[in-house]
């Protein structure tokens, strides 16, 4: 028997009314800050995310799916969505002398060891703003992702944590700091980080490794090579999270593991789901379109990971879903000669209550059979279709849930007015 790849995602259907369910709540959200839903391609020119996300980056070293194509030219699984929505948004001239809010979500793909929360193919969800110079949009897209915690009932156990990475003169300046500091213990250091050091030193601040550890909670701090401009901006943003009761923390070792990124960068955490504590991660990369071959253009954006918010959701809101509830309404016919109208019913249904689930009891399995899958699909009411019910023009409704109701006969206009009623007063009675 075939196994799926190492890796890969397989969401079956109990998980995937969870999934839905919190893409849909952020969605929601994107829309209410008047973001824009763009819809970008799997698959990129590698050197999009060698020139934009760096050739010194986990990413483009050694996590990226790469191949070529029949013609000889290098392309890439995207890893990340950051990139590729400035390649298109600047490829469709949407973006000079202009202000764009957009939003995104697809699989991403890297070659990473796969552990709960942490998967080769991966879905994200995030958003971008351009042509805004901060500090309020950086705040804006803060705020944006908090309500979406605060839609899903999670906002209690995540954290936001918050750094500056300063102008580029400011992370030069630091740079060559950290690299005095470094220079003594490199022997000391892991791997990844001894590799790092001619690199993106900067990125030894995100080593896990306990001595590595040990070694930088002793190096200079980037917010005391900051200047003037890069302070006062970060100033301001932590000025506008206290007045709008947003929490935060700061972490002046949060460097983030793009290169892209200047100024303001943020991960919001948890300690719910173990190591991969990161749901979602972001910050401003003003120098980016530029990079890629665009006019300068400020710019913010963040990226989350749908997975891991899944899976904090499930611990946080249990009982959010029905569980096993695929149905709302299970048709059952007396005889396989009743499929046709059944089959009817079912699109009168669902034409009249587009919202309304309908599953019709096909296959030629016994009444008895029928009623069993209807109970363990979750569906509330039960439709009977009969000869004798067909003669007369009328269909059996049985509900199939204490406190809604008696088996009653009804016309087929009289029960959809009926089962709009039952499915109303279900939704709104307390979980």
């Amino acid at each position: 028997m075939l196994q799926t790849v190492r890796g890969m995602r397989v969401v079956l259907p109990a998980e995937a009314r969870r999934f839905r369910l919190v893409e849909d709540l952020m969605r929601q959200v994107f829309l209410q800050y008047a973001y824009e839903e763009v819809q970008l391609p799997l698959l990129e020119a590698t050197e999009l995310f060698s020139r934009g996300v760096g050739e010194a980056t986990d990413i483009v070293e050694k996590e990226m799916y790469v191949l070529q194509d029949r013609d000889g030219d290098s392309i890439a699984l995207r890893p990340e969505g950051t990139a590729g929505c400035v390649r298109a948004l600047e490829e469709a001239g949407c973006l000079y002398n202009q202000v764009q809010r957009v939003f995104y979500s697809g699989p991403m793909f890297r070659y990473e060891r796969p552990q709960k929360g942490r998967y080769r193919q991966f879905t994200q969800m995030g958003a971008e703003a351009f042509g805004f110079r901060g500090p309020d949009v950086d705040f804006e897209l803060l705020d944006m992702s908090y309500a979406c915690w605060q839609a899903l009932g999670i906002a209690d156990a995540v954290q936001l944590e918050v750094n500056t990475l300063g102008s580029g003169d400011s992370r030069l300046a630091y740079r060559a700091a950290l690299l005095n500091y470094l220079a003594p213990f490199a022997r000391d250091l892991d791997a990844d980080s001894q590799r790092r050091l001619t690199t993106n030193p900067l990125r030894i601040l995100d080593s896990k490794d306990p001595r590595t550890r040990e070694i930088i909670a002793g190096a200079p701090e980037l917010p005391q090579y900051l200047d003037y401009e890069s302070r006062v901006s970060f100033d301001a943003l932590q000025g506008l999270l206290s007045d709008l009761q947003i929490p935060f923390v700061l972490n002046p070792t949060l460097v983030r593991g793009l290169d892209y990124y200047t100024h303001t960068v943020f991960e919001w955490t948890t300690q719910r789901l173990g190591a991969q504590g990161t749901i979602c991660a972001g910050g401003r990369y003003d120098g980016l379109v530029e990079t890629l071959g665009g006019r300068p253009t400020p710019a913010a954006g963040f990226a989350m990971g749908v997975e891991r918010v899944v899976l904090l959701h499930e611990a946080m809101q249990p009982r959010a879903l029905a569980a096993g509830q695929s149905a709302d309404v299970f048709i059952c016919i007396q005889d396989a000669t009743l499929a046709g109208r059944a089959l009817d019913v079912a699109r009168q249904l669902r034409t009249d209550l587009p919202d309304l689930r309908v599953r019709t009891g096909l296959g030629g399995a016994k009444l008895k059979a029928q009623f069993k899958k209807a109970d363990d699909s979750g569906a509330r009411f039960a439709i009977i279709i009969g000869v004798d019910e067909v003669a007369r023009g009328v269909l059996t409704l049985k509900p199939l849930r204490a406190g809604d109701g008696e088996q009653m006969e009804l016309t087929p206009e009289a029960l959809i007015t009926h089962v709009a009623r039952g499915i109303r007063q279900a939704q709104a009675a307390p979980q």
